[in-house]
C-alpha cells in the first residue's frame, strides 16, 4: 500500500479494529511512523490512525481525543493537564463541555480524532458520527458542539489548523445529488435543510457557509476553510461518498461529506486539492490537498519542510540531522508494548548484501532499501516526476558506509546473503518458511498491501486498490496532504496517495475534465470511509 502512496501525511477514518487486531505491517512500516486511535469498548467499530512520511515530516506533539481528558500512554495525567511544554492547547472549556449532553470521557471514548502538532500547523484526523437514528441524535451533536469549540479555541490562541476526515455533513445542495427533487419529496424546504443542526454548526465554522438567519452565539466568525471547494467552487458532482445498497457510486449519485479544511490564513499555503473517486473498495473515496515547497508564515518565506519536522531537522529545506528513535513521540503506534524495540519481520529477511566501496557512491543514490537508518533527499521523495523508488518514502543508507559500519576491528561480520550460502537454516518448517519466495503469501496478514488488498479484476485489467478481506478496515478511507517537490513544475498537478488505472485528471471527479498530465486516482490521504450516510433525503439523513 505504502509502497504506491505519494502523500506524505496519510489519514485513516473507521479502521474497525481493536489494539489486539494490530500486526506487525499495520505499525511497524518503513519509513513512516503511525498515531492511533481506537474505539474503548466496541468491538470493530469507528477508530482512526494518521501515517506520517518520517524523510519528509515528524510531529512536535501528540495526542488522542478532542476533549483532552483521555490520558498518554504510561501517565497518570490526562493530555489537558500535562506540563505546559507538552500540550497542543486548545481544550474545551469546562463551560463548552457542560453546554454538550454527553460527557467528555464518553465522546472520546469510540476512538474518532487524533491530534498531531506540527511547528506550522495542528492537524486534527477526525471520524464524525453518522446521522443514524434518534438515539445517537445527542451524541453527534455533542461530538460536532466539542470539536467546534476545539478549533475556535486553537484559533484563538494564534494556533493554524488543519482538519480532515469523514465530517458526515453535506454543506449545501452543491455537495449532495439531486437535493432539490429530494427536499421536495420529503417536504423540506431550503430553510429547513440549511438549518439542520450538524449544518448550521458546521456552516457556521467555514468560511462562506450559508446560514439562515443570524449567526449563534460564539459563532459569528468562520474560522476554517473548505479548501477542495476552493479549488472547485462551482464544480458539481464531487462526491465523495456513495450508497452502497443501492449501488449509487456508478451514476455518481452520492454526497461529499469528506474534507480537508485549513484556517483562513494559509490559503496561500495550497496548490491543488481533489477528491480521488476512482479508489474502490469503499463507499467513499479519498480527498487530498497539496502544500507548496515555500509558505509564508509572519511574512517570511519558510521552506515547509522547515516548519514539518522538529526545530532543526531541518534548515532552508537541508536535513541537518536524521530521524531517530528520541523524535518519537508517546503516542507513537511504535512505542506500543507489543511492538517496541521491533522491526518488521519482512523486512530482516530482505536486506541487500553490502555494497564494495567502488559501488557504494552510486548506489547510494538510488538504493532505498527499506531497512535503512538514513532518509533519503527529500526532493526525491516528493518528486513527482522521480522514480517509484524515489517516492515510496523509504529510506537510504549514507554513502561509503555501506561496508564499514557492519564491520569492527577485530570481529568482521559477514554480508547476509554470505551467511545464508554458508550457515543455511535447519530443513525445518520455520525455517523453510523464512527462505520461501517474497511473492508466497498465508492466511494471516503479511504486509499493507495485503490490508488494503487488491480486488480482483478481469485479466488484463489493472488491479484497483481495495481494502481488507478480514472485514477490518473494509470500509476505512484516507485524506492526504503532499509536500511539493523543491522543484518548480508550474501547473503539474501533485501525485494522488494511490494511482488507478483512471486517466482523467485531477478536475475529473464526479465530471471528466479530458485527460490527465498525470496518472491520478484514489490521501491522506485521503478521507473517505463507511458511514449510513445516504444520498437520498430522509427525513433522519437531512444532515448528509
Amino acid at each position: 500500500m505504502f509502497d504506491i502512496l505519494e502523500a506524505d501525511i496519510v489519514v485513516f477514518q473507521e479502521t474497525k479494529i481493536q489494539r489486539k487486531d494490530l500486526v506487525d505491517d499495520m505499525v511497524l512500516v518503513p519509513g513512516w511512523d503511525c498515531y492511533w486511535s481506537l474505539p474503548k469498548h466496541k468491538k470493530g467499530y469507528s477508530g482512526v490512525v494518521i501515517y506520517t512520511r518520517q524523510s519528509v515530516c515528524a510531529p512536535v506533539r501528540a495526542e488522542e481525543g478532542i476533549t483532552g481528558v483521555l490520558y498518554p500512554p504510561n501517565s497518570a495525567t490526562s493530555f489537558a493537564e500535562g506540563p505546559e511544554d507538552q500540550r497542543i492547547g486548545g481544550y474545551p472549556t469546562k463551560a463548552q463541555l457542560e453546554a454538550s449532553l454527553v460527557d467528555a470521557t464518553t465522546l472520546d471514548s469510540e476512538g474518532r480524532c487524533v491530534v498531531l502538532e506540527f511547528p506550522a500547523f495542528v492537524l486534527l484526523g477526525v471520524y464524525s458520527p453518522a446521522n443514524r437514528d434518534e438515539t445517537r441524535d445527542d451524541f453527534r451533536l455533542g461530538f460536532l458542539d466539542v470539536l467546534d469549540a476545539r478549533v475556535r479555541n486553537l484559533t484563538a490562541m494564534g494556533k493554524r489548523v488543519i482538519l480532515t476526515g469523514d465530517l458526515n455533513i453535506s454543506r449545501e445542495e452543491l455537495d449532495t445529488a439531486n437535493a432539490e427533487a429530494a427536499m421536495r419529496k420529503n417536504g423540506f424546504t431550503r430553510e429547513d435543510y440549511l438549518s439542520t443542526p450538524a449544518r448550521r454548526m458546521f456552516n457556521q465554522l467555514l468560511e462562506g457557509g450559508k446560514v439562515v438567519g443570524d449567526k449563534d452565539q460564539g459563532r459569528e466568525k468562520p474560522v476554517l476553510w473548505d479548501i477542495c471547494r476552493g479549488f472547485h467552487p462551482d464544480r458539481k458532482g464531487m462526491f465523495t461518498c456513495w450508497e452502497q445498497k443501492v449501488n449509487a457510486r456508478p451514476g455518481n449519485y452520492g454526497s461529499r461529506i469528506d474534507y480537508v479544511l485549513s484556517s483562513l490564513h494559509i490559503k496561500s499555503w495550497f496548490s491543488d486539492s481533489d477528491i480521488q473517486e476512482g479508489l474502490m473498495g469503499s463507499d467513499h473515496c479519498p480527498v487530498y490537498a497539496v502544500l507548496k515547497d515555500l509558505i509564508e508564515i509572519e511574512g517570511k518565506s519558510v521552506h515547509t519542510l522547515d516548519v514539518m519536522n522538529p526545530p532543526g531537522m531541518f534548515t532552508d529545506g537541508q536535513r541537518q540531522r536524521e530521524y531517530s528513535t528520541k523524535d518519537m513521540l508517546p503516542m507513537s503506534g511504535k512505542l506500543i508494548p507489543e511492538f517496541d524495540g521491533r522491526r518488521n519481520i519482512r523486512d530482516m529477511f530482505t536486506r541487500k548484501p553490502p555494497l564494495l566501496k567502488s559501488q557504494s557512491t552510486t548506489a547510494a543514490l538510488v538504493d532505498t532499501e527499506p531497512d535503512s537508518e538514513t532518509p533519503a533527499d527529500p526532493t526525491k521523495c516528493l518528486s513527482k516526476q522521480s522514480s517509484q523508488a524515489d517516492v515510496s518514502g523509504s529510506n537510504a543508507p549514507p554513502e561509503g558506509t555501506g561496508t564499514e559500519s557492519a564491520t569492527s576491528a577485530n570481529n568482521k561480520k559477514r554480508p547476509f546473503a554470505e551467511t545464508l550460502t554458508q550457515k543455511p537454516l535447519k530443513r525445518s518448517k520455520s525455517g523453510a518458511a523464512m527462505l520461501a519466495p517474497a511473492t508466497a503469501t498465508g492466511k494471516s496478514q503479511q504486509s499493507l498491501k495485503g490490508f488494503f488488498k487488491t480486488a480482483s479484476t478481469t485479466q488484463g485489467s489493472p488491479a484497483a486498490p481495495s481494502l481488507s478481506d478480514s472485514g477490518q478496515g473494509r470500509d476505512a478511507t484516507c485524506s492526504g496532504l503532499f509536500l511539493e517537490p523543491a522543484i518548480d513544475l508550474g501547473a503539474s498537478p501533485s501525485k494522488s496517495p494511490l494511482q488507478k488505472n483512471d486517466a482523467r485528471s485531477f478536475d475529473s471527479t464526479g465530471s471528466a475534465s479530458g485527460p490527465a498530465t498525470k496518472p491520478s486516482d484514489p490521501i491522506s490521504t485521503p478521507a473517505s470511509q463507511a458511514s449510513s450516510s445516504k444520498s437520498d433525503m430522509s427525513p433522519r439523513d437531512a444532515d448528509t
